[in-house]
């Protein structure tokens, strides 16, 4: 099953082709909040916004806000900020604040709608009236080709102070939809718009399918009044107090699950034994503190062949408590060398085994992480760890290291792929706060690895990544690290 699906029904049932056109507003919408907000925090922090200039600017907005400037007016009179600077550096910028700032505020559901409209072949598009230096970051990671903005004018590489006609607001809006018809032959009377804003109206009431995502009150009133169906995404935004009660009592529950574990050390003499009640009573303890559900495919695979090295492509700090409820008993992991400077946290893995190893130091890490192959031929233990050697920033897969491929191979243990789908949803890199949720993940068949050999490794570690990105549903792609 997809994750959201509830969020998609209404579209995989519709036809599939171009003409139906799957148009996305930006700020609100697709992402939490506004994308200019995090553009001038950032220009503040960096002193590319004097005092003075945080005043005007401020002012400029403030007044549109209050209908006292037009929205054309408003960009012209913004866009002087940027007169004289080049392009290439503003580009490089907003690419710099999609990583850090922007990525984990994409709604998870809007990014199922967007995938669900693609597998329909449906033509997607965002029509946005902020730059495309806010939007085209994101774009790319959603794979949306279309990006309908507002566009400064630019000569030989620097801004001019000047904005391109029409602007993407409003009518404008409209306009950038219809250009959509002539180019896809899209039909409008059979497409989609999701928007939060009444100022979208225009264009709302020119498609066949409003869809009204996370509504201002006015929108809200008028989707109501005109039968329209209203969605509201709570997965990203504004922290509520259980969230920061969830992010204080996920690390707590860690150190009092291994702390619960010692009388068992202590009656029985087996630390391996006090081990897995610790791991498993931490996983149980944890995933209801965040409200973690998971929905598993192939579970059957993580009992047929132990020991083993379980890999699991890496989107969340989730994902330690995920595959400590997958797997349960019997297992060691590797983890970064900063983990062990995280007071008692760090003690506790380093007491369990887990290996942190300096990812900068190729050579130091594999002499680090020689012990697991003693752990999984003699002990009987399985290794779990991620092969794209830290969190990726979005659900894209990252490149793969050869190290849990080698590990396998000398160990003589097959590898078993864990492909999460959606972790995420519950925590985003870059964020502190977790959230409940469903987690999609499978399990797929054992790999045996005893033909291997270090001439062919690039050659298994490539076929096992794509195996992550046909069921990730990403497209195939050779790429070693």
């Amino acid at each position: 099953m997809l994750p959201h699906q509830d969020v998609v029904t209404e579209v995989l049932s519709q036809p599939d082709g171009p003409q139906v056109g799957a148009l996305f507003d930006f700020d609100g919408t697709v992402i939490s909040g506004y994308s200019v907000k995090a553009f001038i925090e950032e220009q503040i922090r960096r002193g590319q916004l004097s005092p003075r200039d945080l005043v005007e600017l401020l002012g400029v907005m403030a007044s549109f806000g209050l209908g006292g400037l037009g929205f054309g007016a408003m960009m012209v009179l913004t866009s002087q900020f940027l007169r004289g600077h080049h392009e290439d550096a503003y580009i490089t910028f907003g690419q710099e604040l999609f990583e850090s700032h922007i990525a984990k505020l994409i709604y998870p559901e809007a990014r199922a709608l967007v995938r669900a409209h693609m597998s329909k072949g449906h033509t997607v598009a965002i029509i946005s009236s902020a730059t495309p230096y806010q939007v085209e970051p994101a774009a790319r990671e959603l794979g949306i080709e279309n990006v309908l903005c507002t566009r400064l004018q630019v000569e030989n590489g620097k801004f001019t102070g000047a904005v391109l006609r029409p602007t993407c607001f409003g009518q404008g809006k409209v306009t950038a939809a219809e250009s959509l018809v002539e180019k896809y032959d899209v039909d409008l009377d059979k497409s989609f718009f999701y928007s939060d804003s009444d100022d979208d109206i225009q264009l709302l009431e020119r498609v066949g399918n409003p869809r009204p995502l996370n509504p201002n009150k006015t929108l809200l009133a008028i989707a109501e009044s005109r039968g329209w169906p209203v969605r509201r995404f709570g997965s990203r935004g504004r922290a509520h107090v259980s969230d920061f009660l969830r992010s204080l009592f996920v690390p707590v529950s860690l150190v009092g699950s291994f702390l619960s574990g010692m009388p068992i050390w202590a009656l029985t003499g087996s630390k391996r034994d006090a081990l897995n009640f610790s791991v498993s009573l931490f996983a149980d303890t944890a995933s209801a503190l965040i409200g973690l559900n998971l929905r598993i495919q192939g579970e059957h695979h993580l009992w047929s062949h132990r020991p083993a090295v379980f890999v699991f492509n890496h989107q969340s700090n989730v994902d330690m408590v995920i595959v400590a409820r997958l797997l349960r008993r019997d297992i060691t992991g590797v983890g970064k060398r900063e983990i062990r400077d995280i007071p008692i946290v760090g003690r506790i893995m380093e007491a369990a085994g887990v290996v942190l190893i300096d990812r900068k130091d190729t050579a130091s890490a594999i002499e680090a992480m020689t012990p697991l192959v003693d752990a999984m031929r003699v002990e009987g233990k399985s290794v779990c760890l991620s092969p794209e050697g830290t969190r990726a920033l979005t659900p894209r897969l990252a490149g793969f290291k050869k190290g849990a491929f080698h590990l396998a191979m000398q160990a003589g243990v097959p590898i078993v792929p864990i492909v999460i789908q959606n972790s995420g949803d519950v925590q985003p890199k870059g964020d502190v706060f977790y959230h409940p949720g469903t987690v999609e993940v499978d399990v797929l068949a054992p790999i045996d690895t005893s033909e291997w050999s270090t001439s062919t490794i690039d050659t298994h570690v490539a076929d096992v990544r794509n195996l992550y990105l046909r069921t990730l549903g990403q497209d195939e792609a050779k790429h070693i690290e």
